[in-house]
């Protein structure tokens, strides 16, 4: 299925470009396109590079994990629900350990840390794989938690907000929680529809009440928060978090005799060989994307979608929020890009500028995600992964919307 969208953003893009210069008299449309294949294509370098220093440092702190034992110990915590939710791992596999920090470092809003641990874990459940080019059913179901997974500490949108004037940045805060919730909530379902998995299974639900009840809790501790003080509390939980746990590898992995500098050192050069390994995937996306965006191919669909239904006579305000919806799966720096660009537009604090800052928080950038893990795992063949990636993302981008006229509507 991949190759046929990667070869549908082409096309489209060309026949966005033809409609542009043939209707529209925009002769410099072609240019622009190009353009955007030839930035795309050094960008993909420069994120590779930027990826090898993070990649190098946390596959160095995992291996002091792994030579203290305590990702051993993660993996046997984990694996009563890992071993459900995924029949193809088996009880205590390294990939469990793996799995468990990627979602923790996704759920803290730590991207940083979570892309190379989302990759070691996708090399490990590789390692299960009897056919290499594609994908299983757990590192489909993997990758589907991982765009999609709850995010409680959306830290770089409230920034966003707050360097844009809004009075209170975290305002936008429970509606992202609501939203993020219904994309994860929605691919874990319906990969578990497609892979025909139990979550009537007793350790399966015991373990997902137990996260709705915490997440509640959190909801409610930081309900009672003002806008500083939520981003003052999450921005120093995340931080101490991320460096109690390498103190903690660190700390044991001395106590139990392991030479630390030369066990990080050991673990830290599969960095740049994982760097490098991706670079093909990525610059095949990033540029498929370029060029549909710089098409105006995103435009003329929007513009469709107004025309279509402002007979309808309802309210139309979301359709100025989907061009961050839309690129949302497809590119995070392009999200970004759009939601600056709505809130500058419409106002920080208006209905449009609180919708796109949701939609923003409530889902991850799916193809992007996909072409770096599977493309460090030299996975060919995604199966049904995409499709379900994309199902949450709807999701959690209906979600988002819904929430927005439950919250904002009346503003």
């Amino acid at each position: 299925m991949l190759h046929r969208i990667w070869l549908g953003f082409f096309l489209l893009a060309f026949l966005a470009g033809l409609f542009q210069w043939l209707f529209n008299g925009d002769a410099e449309v072609f240019a622009r396109m190009v353009t955007a294949m030839f930035d795309m294509s050094g960008l993909t370098v420069e994120l590779a590079i930027g990826l090898i220093g993070l990649l190098a440092f946390w596959l160095g702190i995992v291996s002091l994990g792994e030579a203290s034992g305590l990702v051993d110990r993660l993996g046997r915590l984990m694996s009563p629900l890992f071993t459900r939710l995924m029949p193809g791992v088996p009880p205590g596999h390294p990939a469990i350990s793996s799995m468990t920090l990627n979602l923790s470092a996704n759920v803290l809003g730590l991207d940083n840390a979570a892309t190379p641990l989302g990759i070691r874990a996708m090399k490990d459940l590789q390692a299960l794989n009897p056919t290499t080019d594609t994908a299983t059913n757990a590192q489909i179901l993997f990758l589907v938690l991982n765009t999609s997974s709850v995010t409680l500490f959306p830290v770089t949108i409230l920034l966003y907000r707050a360097q844009m004037g809004s009075p209170d940045p975290a305002q936008v805060f429970i509606p992202i929680l609501i939203a993020t919730s219904c994309s994860t909530l929605a691919g874990l379902l319906v990969t578990a529809w497609v892979q025909r998995l139990k979550l009537t299974d007793t350790v399966v639900l015991a373990w997902l009440a137990g996260g709705f009840a915490i997440l509640l809790a959190l909801v409610s501790w930081f309900a009672t928060l003002s806008a500083d003080a939520l981003q003052r509390q999450s921005s120093l939980l995340a931080n101490i978090m991320i460096l109690g746990l390498i103190m903690l590898f660190l700390l044991v992995a001395h106590r139990r005799g392991i030479n630390v500098y030369e066990t990080f050192i050991e673990g830290a050069k599969s960095g740049f060989t994982t760097a490098i390994e991706i670079i093909p995937y990525l610059l095949a996306m990033l540029v498929a994307v370029g060029v549909f965006r710089a098409s105006g191919a995103l435009d003329l669909l929007l513009d469709g979608l107004r025309g279509l239904l402002a007979v309808t006579g309802s309210d139309l305000r979301w359709i100025d929020g989907m061009p961050t919806a839309l690129m949302n799966p497809l590119s995070g720096s392009g999200a970004r890009a759009m939601m600056i660009e709505t809130m500058n537009e419409f106002g920080v604090d208006s209905f449009q500028g609180r919708m796109v800052a949701t939609m923003q928080g409530s889902t991850e950038t799916t193809f992007y995600v996909l072409a770096v893990y599977f493309g460090a795992a030299g996975i060919r063949h995604t199966r049904h992964a995409l499709a379900c990636g994309l199902t949450a993302d709807a999701a959690g981008i209906t979600a988002a919307i819904l929430v927005s006229y439950w919250f904002y509507g009346g503003l």
